[in-house]
């Protein structure tokens, strides 16, 4: 089952965040220019099919910024990585970069994104106050602040109300304990009915209950992963799959597919891109489905993902850069992109727009927003999930013992951060 992270729906989060082939002349090693009649030009990169609508943005900026010629290129996700090692090697690339909220600690210490602490006096657009504080953590690197908010990817419960009612709950399940309730109803259904997707291999769910049952994940430089909160998190993920109220195994089925008709998938936990697919893909369910925010134990925390914009430190245009970066900051511009491709606003203001009030289903992401964390912004945390991963299989595949495996998984967790 095709279920349901951002990089299948895309990417995201842990994932987890710019243009088009009509500037495909820009090079990945391009560098900013002005030209004789004094007009500044700026290269910004961003990354994935999002990014192809970038120009439209660019262009209004250039309309409010005449002196600023702004050239934008799209890098597709799996070869941004290695473009952008390329430009801090060389010291020539863009002048704004898009940094998915995970790459700004390996990208901040190599010294290769300009410390914006200071920004905020000249372009109040940047801010901290204007953002989500979740969304924030994301831009900060050893007591600096490397980029600028851009837009959000967090997790909420989509359910299928219809059938959520008919056994018994007339809203979204509030507590784990509703949700492992409702979950074993849906599957005593019968037939090739479950009650719950949960998506083994998207990294940041586990973490994310983790913290709802009270982790800290890490103190410091010590990983708590063997500590009761985190086991005791890893075993109530594990139960859906050990009462078979969610599917260990792919069935052929997509998301959608699993969510419409008869529900044979009628609850999961995903991102905000999934309105749009369920809008377009099954109009038949309106009415019958609602997205809500997380069910709480000890809280609600969802991961949080998204990206950010940076200011590549050896631009020779910083002040237009900062300029641009600022006007992508500010909520009518959030508001456009949204339009655009469907990414939810960083900036809080934005979120008072009718487009995002009007509509129950994208209005929970920015109630779920208020208490959002992004994964621990250190360079080590992608092995540490990865390495999880793995742990995490021998669990629910293999039924190997939750707590010896999560001390074998906190030993392999202290090897990654000594190094």
């Amino acid at each position: 089952m095709k279920l349901l992270s951002k990089k299948v729906a895309t990417v995201a989060l842990l994932g987890s965040l710019v243009v088009s082939g009509a500037l495909a002349g820009c090079s990945s090693n391009s560098t900013s220019s002005s030209s004789k009649d004094g007009q500044t030009t700026i290269t910004v990169w961003g990354m994935g099919e999002e990014a192809k609508s970038l120009p439209k943005i660019a262009k209004d900026f250039e309309k409010e910024n005449p002196k600023i010629h702004v050239q934008v290129q799209a890098l597709p996700w799996d070869k941004a990585h290695d473009k952008l090692l390329t430009a801090v090697a060389s010291k020539q690339g863009p002048d704004v970069v898009q940094m998915g909220t995970t790459w700004i600690p390996e990208f901040a210490s190599a010294g290769a994104l300009m410390d914006l602490s200071k920004s905020s006096d000249k372009y109040p657009e940047l801010a901290a106050d204007n953002f989500f504080d979740g969304s924030v953590e994301t831009t900060k690197y050893d007591n600096k602040v490397v980029g600028v908010p851009w837009y959000i990817d967090t997790r909420v419960l989509y359910y299928r109300t219809d059938l959520l009612k008919k056994v018994g709950y007339d809203k979204a399940p509030q507590t784990w304990d509703e949700l492992s309730d409702a979950a074993k109803k849906l599957k005593a259904r019968g037939g090739n009915n479950y009650g719950i997707s949960i998506d083994a291999n998207e990294q940041s769910l586990s973490f994310m209950l983790a913290r709802q049952n009270g982790s800290k994940l890490l103190d410091g430089n010590k990983p708590l992963f063997n500590q009761k909160e985190f086991v005791d998190a890893v075993k109530y993920m594990d139960s859906f799959f050990k009462n078979g109220s969610a599917p260990k195994n792919d069935i052929g089925l997509d998301a959608i597919a699993a969510f419409k008709g008869d529900g044979i998938v009628p609850m999961f936990i995903s991102g905000p891109w999934m309105v749009k697919l369920i809008n377009d893909q099954a109009p038949e369910l309106k009415g019958k489905w609602a997205t809500a925010v997380l069910p709480a134990k000890e809280n609600n925390i969802s991961a949080l993902g998204g990206s950010d914009l940076s200011v590549f430190q050896y631009t020779k245009h910083k002040d237009a850069a900062l300029k641009f970066a600022a006007y992508m900051s500010k909520p009518e511009t959030q508001i456009e992109w949204l339009k655009l491709v469907n990414a939810m606003p960083a900036n809080k203001k934005a979120w008072e727009d009718s487009s995002l009030q009007n509509d129950p289903n994208l209005k929970v992401f920015g109630e779920q927003m208020k208490n959002s964390q992004p994964v621990p912004v250190i360079k080590q945390w992608e092995p540490i999930a990865q390495a999880f991963l793995k742990s995490n299989e021998q669990i629910f595949r293999g039924g190997a013992d939750v707590q010896k495996t999560m001390d074998d998984f906190n030993k392999k967790a202290e090897e990654i951060l000594s190094k």
